[in-house]
């Protein structure tokens, strides 16, 4: 039996500040021609992004490495959807089989903070492994350095 700390060590949470509007921060989660321009680490890039943007609808994304490797999918089931508040949804790697791999849950928070700034709080639960909540960790954190930089472009 596992114990609550060690659940607890394998929860992701990073909290960024984006100095941009909540309603923007939370679109660039929602709209692909955003999402394109930060979804994925500096060196696996969104190459294909698709999906029904409601609850119930699934979504997919393939990340292409910028060293020629294998391109990687991850897709999931949106659980959550409140504007601009909440996203809530399931998200799971292909294995090479094609079928999903371990299902975590996302849940993202957008909260106003200190005038036209965005706190997004991001919590990936539960993973297997803390090796994987850390490559996990330093993917997401790639994804919202590229976030960053991509909204003072607006």
């Amino acid at each position: 039996m596992i114990s609550q700390d060690e659940l607890a060590d394998r929860v992701l949470e990073i909290t960024r500040i984006f100095d941009a509007p909540r309603a923007l921060v939370f679109d660039m989660w929602t709209d692909p021609a955003h999402l394109r321009h930060w979804m994925g680490p500096r060196d696996h890039p969104a190459a294909e992004l698709g999906g029904e943007f409601r609850p119930g609808g699934r979504w997919r994304t393939c990340l292409r490495p910028a060293n020629g490797g294998a391109d990687l999918w991850q897709g999931g089931v949106y659980r959550e959807i409140v504007r601009p508040e909440r996203l809530v949804f399931t998200f799971a790697w292909d294995q090479d089989d094609g079928w999903p791999g371990l299902e975590t849950e996302v849940t993202v928070l957008f909260e106003d903070y200190e005038g036209d700034k965005t706190k997004m709080t991001f919590r990936q639960a539960v993973f297997n492994t803390t090796a994987n909540r850390d490559g996990h960790r330093f993917g997401w954190s790639s994804s919202f350095d590229r976030l960053d930089d991509y909204l003072r472009t607006l």
